[in-house]
């Protein structure tokens, strides 16, 4: 189990194991945009600020958005405590 806060809202959940970033958010009722939960729209990006997180369906991102932090919340499960910007 990580925990997962959530700027600027500044509001902290817990994910469990194998579990995705907008799971989590929306089992702790975290009203977040999200649609395709593919990675393809993405409308669920966010920004990794601190953490690491991984992917078992490869994310579709560029190297200069995975280099920026961006992630898809429907595909990225937490694998360490984790701190996210959200718009």
């Amino acid at each position: 189990m990580y925990t997962i806060h959530l700027l600027p809202q500044n509001i902290t959940i817990e994910s469990d194991n194998n579990q995705t970033v907008l799971e989590a958010m929306l089992n702790a009722g975290v009203n977040f945009p999200h649609r395709c939960q593919v990675g393809v729209c993405a409308t669920c990006l966010c920004k990794l600020r601190h953490g690491d997180v991984r992917y078992e369906l490869a994310p579709m991102l560029t190297e200069q958005e995975q280099q920026e932090g961006w992630i898809f919340t429907c595909l990225a499960i937490p694998a360490s405590d984790l701190t996210l910007e959200m718009d």
